[in-house]
């Protein structure tokens, strides 16, 4: 029996928020990442049959984890490694060697979700795989992506995301990458891993790279949620509410950020009006609770504090740039990049007068870090327009355009450099 539409998209949207509780469960139990998402996957094709005959059930999370882990014990006996598996079998499905089989719910309701999704998450960003490999398995297995959907998202062959996919769960399973959420000394770089991996999701979707658009919009929200999980997860980190501060306020601008005809707005001609009071009151709130465990601030608060001075201005010109220029300072001394400086500098600009940020931009000139990275000649043409030399500044515009490979992003760096 074929799926009705309503039950197609119930089952859709039950596999996108409990995929990564379900493949985080059998995880644990099979310990192998790659054999865990083929047994979830299994589960989903069993939900595609049976419940547009039966219906979906209460607890839809509760049956594709339960009949998953049915199916890994299937397999592990045509393997023959029940009899020394079935200690731990027995122990995950919270029942007696030698017991019958669970009814979903119980057997679901003894799992230790929170660690599960959280483990998945540090296999998923594990230092092991090169970054790319770790944000495409981090919105498959996490996101419960499709690969086509990722390839879309991220503009490359669907035939190379899937390769890196598969290369990804290789290199975990020879690697023998455990199962776990790290604790004492190894917890602070591998947490730095899964934050970097949301983080660089969410700027993918916020500034996008290439392409005919400026935003893509749903990767911004799937990274937020991956963020706000979490939070939730690991509340004493002040660095995950810091992270989770700077994307809830960057996309309170998402509406304000393009036209009608989906041009680029910059910031400080966009309309405040359209920005989402909702999502800075959670971005506020976030910083808060990133400030109050009273550690010292990492990178992403610190830059959620800037974002938090451009959110609490009601016009442009109410922003308080010699504050962001302080933060800026400090997250040069914590956090120190060519980029950093480069916004540094667009801050003292701001702050302390144009020439000041010049000065500043034109030690990075040479920077091989910021070879071809189109924001340094933008930044420059800006400085130069605001000091009156409007040829230098068409030209650092033209250049700037040059360079980007987001086509939105081309025509508004040539229309600057023809408005001068």
């Amino acid at each position: 029996m074929s799926a009705t539409p309503d039950v197609d998209r119930a089952i859709d949207a039950v596999w996108r928020i409990e995929s990564a509780r379900v493949i985080g469960a059998l995880t644990r139990m099979v310990r192998d990442v790659g054999l865990a998402e083929d047994l979830a996957q299994d589960a989903l094709v069993a939900a595609l049959e049976t419940w547009p005959r039966s219906g979906v059930p209460d607890n839809p999370g509760a049956w594709l984890t339960a009949t998953a882990k049915h199916r890994a014990i299937d397999r592990l006996r045509r393997d023959r490694r029940l009899e020394q598996k079935h200690e731990l079998l027995a122990r995950d499905l919270a029942l007696e060697p030698g017991a019958g089989v669970a009814a979903p719910a119980a057997a679901a309701a003894n799992d230790e979700v929170g660690d599960d999704v959280l483990g998945l998450m540090f296999i998923c960003c594990h230092p092991v795989l090169p970054t790319e490999s770790r944000i495409a398995l981090t919105l498959r297995l996490l996101g419960g992506l499709t690969t086509p959907e990722i390839a879309r998202a991220f503009l490359v062959p669907e035939k190379t995301l899937a390769q890196r996919i598969v290369r990804a769960k290789r290199t975990l399973a020879a690697a023998q990458v455990p199962f776990e959420v790290p604790a004492g000394d190894e917890l602070e770089p591998r947490l730095a891993s899964v934050l970097e991996v949301v983080y660089l999701i969410f700027n993918e979707g916020y500034s996008a790279t290439a392409g005919e658009e400026w935003m893509r919009p749903a990767l911004c929200d799937e990274a937020l949620r991956l963020g706000r999980i979490l939070a939730g997860l690991a509340p004493r980190e002040p660095e995950v509410h810091g992270l989770v501060a700077l994307m809830e306020l960057h996309a309170s601008r998402t509406a304000a950020r393009v036209d009608r005809a989906g041009e680029p707005v910059l910031l400080l001609d966009q309309d405040r009006s359209r920005w989402d009071l909702l999502l800075i009151g959670r971005g506020l709130a976030a910083l808060d609770r990133a400030e109050r465990l009273r550690r010292p601030l990492g990178p992403y608060a610190l830059q959620a504090g800037i974002a938090a001075c451009h959110a609490r201005a009601r016009t442009p010109e109410e922003t308080n740039w010699a504050r962001i220029a302080a933060l800026y300072d400090a997250l040069s001394q914590v956090a120190p990049s060519p980029v950093v400086e480069l916004n540094r500098a667009v801050a003292l600009g701001m702050a302390f007068g144009p020439e000041v940020g010049l000065e500043l931009v034109d030690t990075l000139v040479g920077d091989p870090a910021l070879a071809g990275y189109h924001l340094l000649p933008s930044v420059r043409g800006d400085l130069l327009e605001r000091l009156g030399r409007r040829a230098e500044a068409r030209a650092e515009f033209e250049r700037a355009a040059a360079m980007t490979q987001n086509a939105r992003e081309r025509t508004l760096l040539l229309r600057r450099a023809a408005a001068l």
